[in-house]
């Protein structure tokens, strides 16, 4: 895919050496040049973000604004993209400066660029490897399954998607039922730029006769009621992704089939022949514990080494409560998107602290089933703690179920509404009593933390 980089340059042939440069660096670089700030700027807002880099001479000259001035501009345009300043001469100081504005990076033109062409081809070629990462990671993004969440953890797994994404290797996704795992697979295809299909096998609903043909296709005559050739999905997902959910269900023998179409990209349909070559990107998840299948001789050794060339592990719901308000606006936009009728509704701040509190075994599919059910049965336009009721009595219950007393629930309670006063207290004390300040060191958005602040009348 053809990287598009913007050089803005008042004298046109002042950087035709440094275009040299990238395109020596790599020939995907397409270069486009404009004189001035104003065309910049026009530019990147027609651009739908497809700028992958901006170089921008620190000296215009135009008559309005000089480098470092132009880049705040850029920033407010198009706060992704990366812009690189150009000088003609070197100086800690500006490059300095350069960087604290905002650049990603700071090179030299002119004589110094032809003196040291070597060291700055080995900068701008890392600036191309960076180019590859910042456009996976905003294709990723904009994907329709982009991940969603501003957590830690989220933020982590997006960084290591924009960078295995370009890279035609496997890829192991780790984690509970429920979090996104397959999510996680389709924002890897899209931020991967292959054009094939995304294909989805889950390796757990067939029997293993089953998942053979579904898998690797079948040639007519192959079995009783094969009356035609029948390509499997290693075919179907060539040029694309192949994503393998449940992995660790297969049988060591069907788990050696895997492993040479993963060595040897190719494939043999049953009751074929001839051995028929497949492009393909395989992404497989499990929630099992692979290193335990191992240990026991469930698991081929060989076979994970393959396919964990990156390992991804995509935390449970509980361990990133903070997600869990953005996730629930994004379920009930998607909802009331599929079903107009219903659009409009919004969830309350009591309904949201309710969710926070509840654990979510069933992770991220279970919050979107109590979103989707909430939005639909409810009358009114704001979904409160009693439209979400189910949550209340299961998070009472806890891991133990309905059997506790009355009264050990009631102490529980107790137990827990002091701790959380507790809590809320000292972190308006240690803030000063500033409230964001508050909520941000409880990693609380402002909306929770005051249900919480109206719950214990803290102030």
């Amino acid at each position: 895919m053809p990287r598009r980089i913007l050089l803005v340059d008042s004298d046109a042939g002042e950087l035709g050496e440094l275009g040299r440069v990238f395109e020596q660096a790599s020939p995907s670089c397409r270069l486009e040049t404009v004189t001035d700030g104003r065309m910049l700027l026009a530019q990147l807002r027609a651009s739908d973000h497809d700028v992958d880099l901006v170089l921008v001479d620190e000296d215009l000259g135009d008559g309005e604004r000089d480098g470092l001035a132009l880049l705040a501009e850029v920033r407010a345009v198009d706060p992704d993209v990366p812009v690189v300043l150009v000088a003609a001469q070197g100086d800690v100081d500006r490059a300095r400066r350069a960087i604290e504005a905002g650049a990603s990076d700071f090179l030299v033109r002119g004589d110094q660029l032809g003196q040291r062409v070597s060291t700055q081809l080995r900068k701008v070629r890392r600036l191309v490897r960076l180019l590859d990462q910042n456009r996976a990671l905003r294709q990723a993004d904009r994907a329709p399954h982009r991940i969603v969440g501003s957590s830690r953890a989220v933020a982590e797994l997006k960084a290591l998607i924009a960078r295995v994404a370009p890279v035609p290797r496997p890829v192991l996704v780790l984690g509970e039922r429920g979090p996104g795992k397959e999510r996680v697979a389709r924002a890897i295809h899209a931020a991967s730029g292959r054009r094939g299909a995304f294909v989805v096998v889950n390796c757990a609903a067939f029997s293993e006769t089953l998942l053979e043909s579904e898998l690797f296709g079948h040639e007519r005559g192959a079995f009783t009621g094969a009356d035609h050739l029948r390509r499997g999905k290693f075919e179907l997902a060539s040029g694309g992704t192949l994503f393998l959910d449940e992995i660790g269900n297969m049988s060591l023998a069907f788990q050696q089939k895997i492993l040479r179409v993963v060595e040897y990209a190719r494939v043999l349909r049953v009751g074929g022949a001839d051995e028929v070559a497949v492009d393909v990107r395989i992404v497989a998840a499990t929630n099992a514990d692979l290193q335990a299948l191992m240990r026991g001789g469930a698991f081929l050794r060989d076979l994970y080494d393959r396919l964990a060339f990156e390992v991804l592990r995509v935390a449970p719901l509980r361990e990133r409560p903070q997600d869990i308000g953005a996730l629930a606006a994004h379920f009930m936009e998607a909802f009331m998107h599929e079903v107009p009728e219903l659009a409009g509704k919004r969830l309350s701040d009591e309904a949201l602290a309710l969710l926070a509190d509840y654990p979510f075994p069933g992770n991220v599919r279970e919050l979107k089933t109590i979103i989707e059910r909430a939005v639909y049965r409810d009358t009114t336009f704001e979904l409160t703690p009693e439209d979400v009721g189910p949550l209340r009595s299961a998070s009472a219950d806890g891991p133990g179920g309905a059997g506790g007393s009355a009264s050990s629930s009631s102490g529980f309670k107790a137990k827990v509404d002091a701790y959380e006063k507790q809590l809320i207290d000292e972190a308006l004390a240690d803030a000063g009593g500033n409230q964001a300040a508050a909520a941000r060191a409880l990693e609380l958005s402002y909306h929770q933390f005051r249900y919480y602040l109206k719950k214990h009348s803290s102030g």
